[in-house]
């Protein structure tokens, strides 16, 4: 069994949502968690406030208290690939994240995530990532190493202040021209069916991506992709949406039967670059990650 070394967390809402335990909540929070397994994980004393009081089966829902519990499965995968840390300061420790390990704990993922992995070899129990990368997505991620000054850097990334770009890798027909073109792509992204699968409907559009083409060969492309907005899954369908889904998606543009990672046939999107300006030092900051997608 996976189990969890250090603890993840929640803040119970400052709104009663309509039940009477913590219990409660935690079983309408993580539907797929059955309740035997809360109340197993608090008989152990898994499952407690801030101040290190225990969370009981009884124990009744406190709005704005902040639990800690120790998330575990029964079989965890191993990750072959290793992330690499590209700068670190007191404030922030920017790494490289390899394609198939999740940035936070989800999931069959206990350990196997990146975040887990750098709170252990760096020793910095506080450690908290700033952003999210899909599994299947590689490339650079951002993680707050000060939690006095986290909420200045999450607050550039609720209000669009970090510039990111991103590589893709698409299949392209022979008798296409592509480099040096550029599309700006708008559209109203929702969730679909099943719930985790976006999908485009009409509407107001919530989403806006800047897609152009840098090299290409007969059979594939590599685009440059800047997200203006960040909805889940905007750059998969965006380039989708052009007629160029990106290569090896399992969600794009047809959901593949669930099966066991293919390592050798990784997603080809990374997450590239990122730029702002430090709201602590005031200075410029461009981090630029130390892989490339290939073409074929």
């Amino acid at each position: 069994m996976g189990i969890s070394e250090l603890p993840s967390k929640l803040s119970l809402p400052q709104t009663n949502p309509g039940v009477a335990t913590v219990l409660e909540y935690l079983v309408m929070k993580f539907p797929y968690v059955d309740a035997q397994v809360w109340r197993q994980r608090m008989v152990d004393g898994k499952v407690h406030f801030h101040g290190g009081e225990l969370i009981t089966a009884e124990t009744r829902f406190q709005p704005q208290q902040r639990v800690y519990y120790y998330r575990e499965v029964d079989s965890e995968p191993s990750i072959p690939f290793k992330e690499t840390i590209l700068f670190q300061d007191q404030q922030l420790l920017v790494a490289y994240k390899p394609h198939f390990l999740a940035v936070t704990p989800g999931g069959v993922y206990v350990n196997e995530c990146l975040q887990t992995r750098l709170r252990l070899s760096t020793g910095i129990e506080g450690l908290q990532a700033l952003h999210r990368l899909d599994r299947v997505t590689a490339g650079l991620v951002i993680f707050s190493t000060n939690p006095e000054t986290s909420f200045l850097y999450h607050h550039l990334f609720e209000t669009r202040k970090i510039h990111k770009t991103y590589q893709a890798i698409a299949n392209i027909r022979d008798d296409e021209q592509l480099v040096g073109q550029e599309w700006e792509v708008k559209n109203r992204v929702v969730h679909g069916e099943p719930h985790f699968r976006m999908q485009i409907t009409e509407g107001e559009a919530n989403s806006h991506s800047v897609i152009r083409c840098l090299q290409q060969t007969e059979q594939q492309a590599l685009f440059e992709l800047t997200p203006v907005t960040g909805k889940t899954h905007q750059l998969r369908l965006h380039m989708q949406t052009l007629g160029w889904p990106i290569l090896n998606d399992p969600y794009y543009p047809q959901l593949q039967p669930q099966a066991k990672d293919d390592y050798a046939e990784p997603l080809q999107l990374l997450a590239k670059e990122l730029a702002f300006i430090d709201p602590v030092t005031q200075q410029a900051r461009h981090f630029s990650c130390c892989k490339n997608l290939s073409l074929k």
